[in-house]
């Protein structure tokens, strides 16, 4: 099995007996770059899923749920008129490449430049990733993708938590200090609200994320 085993992560199974054909979810564990990815991504059969990579070890995760599609639905509509102002676009999942082996498919993303068509977006051209957080990879969204996009050196980071349970919406913005780690910027919960001047002005109450 290829696909990292942790939380939230779709388990992909070899094949129970050696057929001696070439098995790209056994001969690639542990090597997997942009360009394999482009060459053998998606696999056949499988159902639609984000395929990301940590140190060419590929995470195979299901996408969120309706509550998190309409949060960055939202989010997106929100930051795209202040950061256009800036000269920066807005857009949903982007292949976001952090290193040589490490690449990941946030939510939204902020560009300071237009991508232009492009697949494989490079850190350096990264203003601010955003996740939904799921109940599913919520380890990854909260702790191994802030880590790695702040190791990157992505100035921004932006947590969005949605649960139509608890009626409860969070926004966390991270900053990136000095020391190379994120720092929380700003925050606001439901009801209150979120006011940011950098990297762009933007104030809402998140309760705004959640669908009335």
């Amino acid at each position: 099995m290829s696909a990292v085993v942790a939380e939230g992560v779709i388990p992909v199974a070899a094949p129970a007996h050696d057929t001696g054909a070439f098995d790209l979810l056994v001969e690639l564990r542990g090597v997997w770059t942009p360009d394999l990815a482009d060459r053998y991504l998606p696999i056949p059969g499988m159902p639609p899923v984000k395929y990301e990579c940590q140190d060419g070890h590929l995470i195979v995760s299901p996408y969120g749920g309706s509550a998190n599609t309409y949060a960055t639905y939202r989010m997106l509509t929100l930051m795209e008129p202040p950061a256009r102002g800036l000269g920066c676009r807005v857009y949903p999942t982007l292949n976001v490449q952090l290193g040589i082996n490490r690449w990941i498919q946030p939510d939204f993303a902020v560009l300071r430049e237009p991508a232009r068509g492009g697949v494989w977006i490079p850190a350096t051209r990264a203003l601010l990733l955003g996740e939904c957080v799921s109940p599913f990879s919520r380890v990854a969204d909260r702790i191994d993708k802030p880590a790695m996009c702040a190791e990157a050196g992505i100035a921004y980071f932006m947590r969005v938590e949605v649960s139509y349970a608890k009626k409860h919406a969070e926004v966390v913005l991270l900053r990136l200090g000095e020391n190379g780690a994120y720092k929380v910027h700003a925050k606001a919960l439901a009801g209150d609200t979120f006011e940011t001047r950098e990297p762009f002005p933007l104030r809402f109450d998140p309760a705004e994320l959640l669908e009335d």
